[in-house]
């Protein structure tokens, strides 16, 4: 008989009881071998592990003595302030997400050839293995389509005859295909789950066009009629350029550097980042918040009504209502203080987004959820630093009224933020660093061993 994976039998609940007791470690010993748990000291600032020149989080200024000072948040992709980066392809009306890419790849913004022959090598590699979608996505589909995205790049090291190479010019070549591949990966995977596993009316696959920018391609790709707004893609595509890179102190880009620094190979290294990225403490959070809002929605009667709302933030973060975790989704970041760059530049579209929608009445509830969640944390919790909303707040809400289903919110989070795991990973192989081993205390005491006759 095939063993039943899902199943918690009485041996294993028995076992786990075990498993657990024998895997606590006193809290007191953290503090007593000064080891900071999540490589975050106690205010919150993170372990120095390694340099890079990808991109840079500012929070704080300093004053002439070198005491921090919080200030509004800002984002460097290669040196380039994120905001300007957004402001100049707004400005000329295109889609800038391939441009980021770019940039996040070879160091600096490209001209405009330079940029025309990127765009073409990236719909030159938006081509499958042959029968790829019948073979793979479409047999065993998963309910989860990071696992989906995750065993379809797997799956592709073995159609790769270099696949071990990693040799520099290998490496970006493979990155460059995974980079295109994406957006298919994860709307086919999706397509298939909707079908057999959700009982989905119709099974659709679109290819995707050549002409198209990414953004502009997910959503032909995604929906049936193959048709969208040029807002809707205008701001699909400002997600993507938001979400493409953030330090490599995040986890999955610390996950792409860690497994890189081993030699190991691409589609491993991605695979990887895609396991920490699945986590609900990562790339979840977005999901996180828009459970959080529609639970708001059926609470609060009045969603203009400020002090109905603070009421019920009040009773989320005293972990009585939601889901009794004590947090306000969407409020806060570890790095960020007074402000996320990327939240300030997104809610700009969302409320024109939310008139294309007529979600006027769910965009005054953000924007009041957003005002005011920050005083009612500072009332009760103890602030290191100052509390405001970060990308992920908005970015479900966005998703939601793109028709996104909430399955892809985090493998559209995947498509974004490949480019800047690729980044990382060549920049830690080009400088051949040793591998990445951090060192852990074994606190339990000794043992004798004893014969089993004797136990």
């Amino acid at each position: 008989m095939a063993a039943d994976y899902s199943a918690l039998t009485p041996e294993i609940l028995k076992l786990s009881e075990l498993c657990s007791e024998s895997n606590v470690i006193n809290s007191e010993l953290y503090l007593e071998h000064k080891v900071f748990r999540g490589l975050r000291d106690l205010k919150g600032n993170g372990v120095l592990t390694g340099l890079t020149e990808i991109s840079e989080i500012q929070s704080f200024d300093k004053d002439e003595a070198g005491n921090k000072i919080p200030c509004k948040g800002k984002l460097y992709y290669r040196g380039v302030d994120i905001e300007k980066l957004v402001g100049g392809f707004i400005k000329d009306n295109r889609c800038g997400y391939e441009e980021t890419v770019y940039l996040l790849l070879f160091g600096s913004l490209p001209d405009k050839k330079q940029l025309e022959d990127f765009t073409a090598l990236l719909s030159g590699y938006r081509t499958l293995p042959g029968s790829f979608v019948r073979d793979i996505i479409m047999k065993a589909p998963s309910r989860d389509m990071m696992n989906t995205l995750a065993r379809s790049v797997l799956t592709l090291y073995a159609y790769d005859t270099k696949a071990n190479d990693t040799s520099i010019p290998n490496v970006l070549r493979q990155c460059v295909q995974l980079i295109a591949l994406f957006p298919m990966l994860c709307v086919y995977g999706y397509q298939t789950y909707d079908y057999y596993l959700n009982d989905g009316t119709s099974f659709f696959i679109h290819e995707p066009h050549p002409e198209l920018s990414t953004a502009e391609n997910i959503l032909h790709m995604l929906r049936i009629d193959s048709r969208y707004t040029e807002l809707e893609a205008r701001i699909l595509d400002i997600a993507l350029v938001l979400h493409a890179e953030h330090g490599g102190g995040n986890n999955s880009t610390f996950t792409t550097r860690v497994v890189s620094s081993s030699g190991t190979d691409t589609y491993s290294a991605i695979a990887a980042a895609l396991g920490s990225l699945k986590g609900p403490k990562h790339g979840g959070a977005n999901i996180k918040v828009v459970r959080m809002m529609e639970n708001i929605k059926e609470n609060v009667s009045d969603w203009s009504d400020e002090s109905e709302i603070s009421a019920y933030l009040s009773s989320i973060l005293n972990k009585e209502a939601f889901d009794r975790s004590g947090l306000i989704y969407g409020m806060g970041h570890a790095v960020y203080s007074l402000s996320d760059p990327r939240a300030e530049i997104f809610k700009m579209f969302v409320k024109k987004l939310s008139d294309e929608k007529g979600r006027n009445d769910e965009y005054t509830l953000y924007s009041n959820v957003e005002k005011l969640a920050p005083h009612v944390i500072e009332k009760s919790r103890k602030m290191y630093k100052g509390v405001s909303a970060n990308i992920d707040f908005y970015s479900g809400f966005v998703y939601s009224m793109l028709g996104l289903p909430p399955e892809l919110y985090t493998p559209i989070f995947a498509v974004a933020r490949i480019a800047g795991w690729s980044a990382h990973r060549i920049e830690e192989l080009v400088n051949a660093g040793k591998i990445i081993r951090p060192a852990y205390k074994c606190v339990k005491p000794r043992a004798e061993y004893r014969p089993l006759s004797e136990r």
